[in-house]
């Protein structure tokens, strides 16, 4: 894994594969507005957001969450955290020092047992098709999702991104209990780019 920077765009590469970028905001933003607009303005709400990335979901979901949210950052890449500290520390604009967020270095599947929690937000790998590590797949796998149903709070939120529409991960949530709602969202903050997906899962 590389970070790239060309003129003001940073991407993020593994081997020659381009895993994210500044370019391809939207649709990380849109986790994070969406999840908020479904939850409503309940008090003192805890998100769990797996991982960091770019830091575009974080950003925005502390743009519309309470002064008393709390939100944990589950980031498997110590990189990712040292690249946002340093040369990307412009586009992060503080958001890991805000007093709502912490940061767990690790996977966001050990994370989950310090729920309950009222929104978990996975944007991990490719989604449902793990692509860069395969030992991604059991946060999709029935076991991890009812991992995952078993943290959350009642009529809370999870939140999956995917690069891609999965009808079989849709069906993959619905057996594990949740009531399942489908967005396809743009890629790019101007509502252009290609639609990526978006899975809001609520248990029944």
């Amino acid at each position: 894994m590389k970070l790239y920077r060309r003129a003001a765009d940073h991407m993020i590469l593994v081997n020659r594969d381009e895993l994210m970028s500044t370019r391809m905001s939207g649709s990380e933003e849109a986790l994070a507005q969406l999840t908020a607009a479904r939850l409503g303005s309940r008090p003192k709400q805890r998100w769990l957001i797996g991982g960091y990335g770019m830091g575009f979901t974080l950003r925005a979901a502390l743009r519309v969450l309470q002064g008393d949210a709390r939100i944990t950052v589950a980031e498997l890449v110590p990189e990712i955290v040292d690249w946002a500290r340093g040369p990307m520390a412009d586009l992060t604009g503080g958001c890991l020092d805000d007093p709502r967020v912490s940061i767990h270095l690790g996977d966001v599947a050990d994370a989950l047992a310090s729920g309950p929690w009222d929104a978990i937000l996975l944007d991990v790998d490719n989604g449902p098709d793990a692509l860069v590590r395969p030992e991604n797949d059991r946060l999709y796998s029935p076991v991890g999702l009812h991992a995952a149903k078993a943290s959350l709070k009642p009529g809370s939120l999870l939140a999956v991104w995917s690069a891609a529409p999965d009808p079989r991960f849709s069906n993959t949530l619905a057996a594990a209990g949740f009531q399942v709602e489908e967005a396809a969202v743009r890629a790019r903050a101007n509502g252009k780019g290609p639609r990526h997906h978006i899975w809001f899962a609520r248990i029944r």
